[in-house]
């Protein structure tokens, strides 16, 4: 059909669903609104709720003369003035909508409000969740504006759609888009949306942000990993959210919860769900104890605190009439979630101990105290969902790229969204705190963004390289996994618009990058959409793409031997000097740069340089890290280089589904979404 560049099937996508920039030292950014002003984050996602506070246009002027874009639908509005807010469309290519849906860009699930508000939300004084985290909420550019596409539903996200709302963010003239969503299972670029898409972007100079998925803390689970754009862990932050629990005979436990709920320090008595079991339902001790619906006799559990054997949402005590929950679960111990009643998630050695105060004492009681929020002297620590690297299917390209924010962030959201975790929760707020990759892209895209704005005339991948060579360094002692947990670093805002050097790359680089990784002249064409060629190229390792890291990997009984060709272009000072320095932790491994030092003259110029890598040979090794750093003496340039053993016969099967079984995006929202609690989401159902 003419004008139909390719068709792949209609998978369907789910979303990977403030502290954290005064956590970063970007207590508020330095441009001013006019510069700020001119740039444009696109949001791929659930869409947004327009009236709240976090995106208000008072005192905002006209958008920027390049906006090209509008406002689509019912039940929704821009801006009074079109200044924040400056455009919304929405895609349902299935015509199917659920009863809460929305039939226009207003968001009835929250995570786009969120995302949103954290990549470019106005400043909100004591925003909070019922009280807790209390404080100013904003996002990266609060005077940036905002382009919404709203692409997912309460069932997923369908490829049509995002293909479409990728089209219209390039012709709207949008600067940066960001997309925290992805699949369970990786595609190939050809048949992946969003490595099609943000391909497209990046030919008309957009940079794409990505959520490097929830999959983690699995190797090769990574996803959203195509070169050209920006793949983006999440990452702790200095806040931690505990609720204790007092017994009676005076124990304390601590345990991590976004619990609002204020007992007053009221005891309650206190059951074990094994000896609340509802025979009529077919339940016995076996079944109860791990506290679901339906499951529990509500007469042994009104009005009573409830101990359970696993994590869960809350619902099976709350529907049973109890008063609250201590739910046993050891395997999450980074992040919290909120919960439809008092509640707090302990330890399975802490719950043994409840246990036995239970079963020796006659009349067992205890309270589940209000929430607090703990000074976390670890952070940043990636976060244990946090998708792995390396790369499915280019392990010549380091990924995920960087880390940033995901964990217990506070952000704007949909008051007719649950507040917690259970679906059914009623109440409403304009605030939640939630983690996932959803909640680290949109601090990178408003980091980017903010980048843009100082520089509009800098290509995707040299905003990139600037947030990738400026990171600050993550702790190897706290990550086994090391650089395929958390690729160059922590992102450090501050420091990303004034980064010295960057590596630059074209449409030409990533063509040629694909064409050496095997892609024939019919598949490239179904990525790029024009008439691009692999003719002349000769398939071979990706070593010579222009990338702000390095990665090596080997097959088992291969000798370390690596050659990388890079081409930096000056961007600080006219007339400066850069010296490397070069670090490799694992012992016999050589790394080599030639030459040794890069001068210039002017900015714009380029000075190119090789790395050569070396070392013995290796079979089933880890991942093995070190650095290479360019430093003129007022800046820094520092690059990760990776060397690991691979078989390179990707993706991996590393888990239970199939492709044909996890054909659709999956919701991945880390607060809201169930898969983390052992059980897929019944409202993004596979």
């Amino acid at each position: 059909m003419e004008g139909v560049v390719s068709v792949i099937p209609n998978h369907k996508l789910q979303l990977h669903t403030t502290r954290s920039w005064d956590f970063m030292g970007f207590h508020k950014g330095n441009l001013g609104q006019d510069q700020e002003g001119e740039v444009i984050v696109a949001l791929l996602d659930t869409g947004i709720w327009p009236e709240s506070e976090s995106f208000s246009d008072r005192y905002m002027g006209p958008p920027p003369a390049k906006w090209k874009g509008k406002c689509q639908g019912a039940n929704f509005t821009c801006n009074k003035q079109v200044y924040k807010i400056i455009g919304a469309r929405y895609y349902n290519s299935e015509g199917s909508y659920y009863e809460k849906d929305f039939e226009s860009p207003r968001d009835a699930e929250g995570h786009g409000t969120h995302t949103a508000s954290t990549a470019a939300g106005r400043e909100v004084p004591l925003a909070s969740y019922f009280g807790l985290a209390r404080g100013v909420a904003r996002g990266g550019v609060p005077d940036g504006r905002i382009a919404v596409y709203k692409v997912c539903w309460y069932y997923g996200c369908f490829t049509a759609d995002i293909l479409a709302a990728f089209d219209d963010a390039i012709a709207d003239g949008v600067d940066i888009i960001s997309v925290s969503l992805g699949s369970f299972w990786p595609f190939p670029y050809f048949e992946d949306p969003i490595a099609i898409g943000s391909f497209h972007a990046m030919k008309y100079g957009i940079l794409t942000s990505n959520s490097a998925g929830n999959l983690g803390p699995y190797a090769v689970s990574v996803r959203n990993f195509a070169p050209w754009s920006l793949t983006v862990a999440a990452s702790t932050i200095d806040r931690k959210f505990v609720a204790q629990v007092v017994l009676g005979n005076g124990q304390i436990f601590t345990g991590l919860s976004i619990n609002n709920f204020d007992l007053n320090g009221k005891s309650y008595p206190l059951i074990w769900g094994g000896n609340a079991a509802n025979y009529s339902f077919g339940a016995d001790p076996y079944i109860s104890r791990y506290c679901l619906p339906d499951t529990m006799n509500s007469k042994k559990v009104q009005g009573k605190i409830v101990l359970c054997d696993t994590l869960w949402d809350g619902s099976g005590v709350l529907l049973a009439n109890g008063v609250g929950t201590i739910m046993a679960y050891s395997s999450i111990t980074d992040f919290a979630f909120s919960y439809p009643l008092p509640a707090t998630q302990i330890s399975m050695e802490d719950s043994l101990k409840i246990l036995d105060y239970i079963r020796t004492t006659e009349n067992p009681i205890a309270t589940i105290l209000v929430g607090e929020t703990w000074n976390d002297i670890m952070a940043p620590v990636v976060a244990s969902f946090s998708s792995r690297g390396p790369s499915p299917f280019s392990p010549d390209i380091l990924k995920p790229d960087i880390t940033a924010p995901g964990v217990d962030i506070l952000a704007a959201w949909s008051p007719v969204a649950p507040p917690s975790i259970y679906w059914d929760d009623s109440r409403s707020v304009n605030y939640n705190i939630i983690s996932g990759t959803s909640m680290s892209c949109p601090h990178a895209s408003g980091t980017a963004a903010h980048v843009k704005a100082a520089h509009p005339d800098w290509s995707p991948a040299a905003v990139k390289s600037a947030l990738m060579t400026t990171a600050f360094p993550m702790d190897p002692k706290k990550h086994e996994d090391l650089e395929f947990a958390y690729g160059s670093g922590h992102i450090y805002p501050s420091q990303a618009i004034d980064p010295g050097l960057v590596y630059d790359a074209s449409e030409a680089d990533y063509i040629d990058f694909l064409c050496k990784q095997g892609y024939d002249t019919s598949t490239l064409r179904l990525v790029t959409g024009n008439n691009s060629t692999c003719n002349s190229t000769v398939p071979g390792r990706g070593w010579d793409l222009n990338y702000p890291s390095f990665s090596l990997y080997v097959e088992d009984g291969e000798e370390i031997n690596g050659v990388f060709t890079r081409t930096v272009t000056n961007v600080g000072n006219a007339s400066s000097t850069y010296t490397v320095t070069t670090f490799f932790a694992a012992y016999g491994i050589d790394v080599t740069v030639d030459p040794s030092t890069l001068s210039f003259s002017t900015v714009g110029e380029k000075k190119s340089f090789t790395v050569k890598v070396t070392g013995p040979a290796i079979s089933e090794q880890p991942i093995m890290s070190g650095t290479i750093t360019w430093e003129d003496g007022s800046h820094v340039v520092r690059s990760p280089i990776v060397v690991h053993n691979y078989v390179p016969a990707a993706p991996y099967i590393l888990y239970e589904d199939s492709p044909e079984s996890a054909t659709n995006f999956r919701g991945s929202s880390l607060s809201r979404r169930n898969e983390f609690l052992g059980r897929k989401s019944p409202h993004f159902q596979l």
